[in-house]
């Protein structure tokens, strides 16, 4: 399946704006607008569907949780690996999962100080403090924000962007690969990756065609996305079209062979 290109609504607001101030109300007739908009109404109608259908709360920052709930019809017992997995409930992709539906699975995060949550409010996660890299038994500079500790990044540019003034802590690294060897994990149904800019390094440790996972939620950063991208393509793995609108800030894949109905 083809990745098709993306807009969030705020680039869909000012290129209405900009082609106003440019070219008048004419611009609305001109092709590319009109496919932006169009590309706007879908996200817009793919997200209400889903709200209505899992919302309207949610713990998860963006429509990830009701996602995956979709995709996976609401099935129980599931397993997961949640790769930046921060805080035990703010902006989760897995807390519903664990507490509604009875997943369990494994949080890695690079900041120590989320793992007593997770061991009291989160016991079905097996909870890890390393840094997910290509590497393991190495050591990370990891650039967490002052003011913010859920804006944390191997890149300084990009936290202090994010959040302005940074702490530098040092972590160690683990590869996915050898952290579920080690725990005897042969297979998980569901991946969620989160790690500012660290995706492509992260997917370099994973053998994503030995574990098989049948959905992955990673963020794509305008920086990383083509990676991303890239290695899903040489592993087999699409974009799951139908959330392409729904969540402007995520990608979705799963595997070229399977359907998603």
């Amino acid at each position: 399946m083809a990745f098709r290109p993306k807009f969030d609504y705020f680039e869909v607001a000012l290129l209405c704006v900009v082609s106003v101030f440019l070219f008048g109300f004419g611009a609305f007739n001109y092709p590319p607008i009109q496919n932006a908009l169009i590309l706007a109404a879908d996200g817009v109608s793919e997200y209400r569907l889903l709200e209505r259908t899992y919302g309207p709360h949610r713990d998860s920052r963006m429509a990830e949780e009701w996602i995956i709930r979709d995709f996976f019809h609401d099935k129980r017992d599931g397993t997961f690996v949640d790769v930046g997995a921060n805080d035990y409930r703010k902006e989760s992709n897995t807390y519903y999962l664990e507490t509604a539906l009875g997943w369990s699975g494994i949080g890695v995060d690079a900041q120590a100080q989320f793992a007593a949550d997770y061991q009291r409010y989160r016991p079905k996660t097996k909870f890890f403090t390393f840094f997910v890299s290509d590497t393991s038994d190495a050591t990370a500079t990891l650039y967490v924000a002052k003011k913010n500790s859920l804006t944390a990044s191997a890149n300084r540019a990009f936290t202090e962007e994010e959040d302005g003034a940074t702490v530098e802590r040092k972590v160690a690294t683990i590869t996915l690969n050898d952290l579920l060897a080690g725990e005897h994990v042969s297979h998980m149904d569901f991946v969620t990756m989160d790690i500012e800019l660290g995706e492509p390094k992260a997917l370099a440790g994973f053998d994503i065609e030995r574990f098989a996972p049948a959905l992955v939620c990673i963020e794509g950063h305008r920086t990383v996305r083509q990676a991303i991208l890239d290695y899903f393509q040489r592993h087999h793995y699409v974009t799951v079209g139908k959330y392409l609108y729904a969540d402007t800030q995520n990608l979705y894949f799963m595997p070229a062979n399977q359907s998603s109905d």
